[in-house]
């Protein structure tokens, strides 16, 4: 009897360690279904209007950092949610407003608290999520930018990752409003120049790592030109507007 008791005890000790390890992100990814088109653009007023999933959101991030028992995929989609996130409260604190670069410093400023700890978005980005080595993470993040990877309007999971990773990097690749990438002209992303090191450094690495997902192969002897960034706000607009890409 004092075995079985010692045993129950183990079993229901390892069951409420396991359930704590395992993030729930379903506000997030509710949030997301109701006001992030398929396409990527944002709807800011309808997650204002839907602020108490955004909110309840915020405080599970803060109440369960990840630590070493979590899997890798685990720990890099918690931040990646996380960053984007922050980046929406970020817009609706301040909305409405034309471009992420109206707010002064946003990328450093220290406005949510994650176990006790204040952060920035930089702080997530840089001391954090490049930390993992994995490219991948720079077109899964969103700077609220048209020119940035589209919004996912689902959650990141440990158990999704590394498909949603590839899908996100694909996707962005092959946009043309992005990447012009054609058999006379190639004409990338701003990102593959701010990140080369995270592409591991001289041109050549960036385009090897374009030409894994490119449905267009860039030759040896095309060279890497650079599009200008459109830092205007990813936000849905009415029908009769158009973004605009150069």
């Amino acid at each position: 009897m004092k075995n079985f008791t010692i045993l129950f005890v183990a079993l229901i000790t390892t069951t409420i360690v396991i359930g704590q390890n395992k993030f729930d992100h379903t506000n997030w990814d509710q949030a997301l279904l109701l006001n992030v088109s398929s396409n990527g653009f944002v709807d800011y007023k309808g997650f204002m209007q839907n602020s108490y999933l955004l909110y309840d959101y915020f405080q599970e991030l803060s109440e369960n950092k990840p630590d070493k028992s979590w899997t890798k995929d685990e720990r890099m989609a918690y931040w990646i949610n996380a960053y984007n996130a922050y980046t929406i409260k970020l817009i609706i604190d301040s909305y409405p407003l034309k471009s992420i670069t109206d707010l002064k410093k946003p990328w450093d400023k220290k406005f949510f608290k994650i176990d006790g700890e204040w952060y920035s978005l930089n702080d997530l980005e840089h001391k954090i999520l490049r930390k993992f080595n994995d490219p991948r993470i720079h077109f899964a993040i969103n700077c609220a930018s048209i020119s940035c990877p589209v919004v996912w309007n689902r959650a990141y999971t440990g158990k999704n990752l590394q498909k949603a990773l590839d899908r996100q990097t694909r996707d962005f690749i092959n946009d043309p409003a992005r990447n012009e990438i054609t058999s006379s002209k190639v004409r990338v992303s701003r990102i593959f120049d701010w990140f080369r090191k995270d592409f591991r450094a001289n041109d050549s690495d960036v385009i090897k790592f374009i030409n894994t997902y490119s449905n267009v192969k860039i030759r040896e002897d095309q060279n890497l030109k650079y599009k200008n960034y459109d830092w205007g706000l990813n936000k849905v607009l009415p029908t009769y507007e158009r973004y605009v890409f150069d």
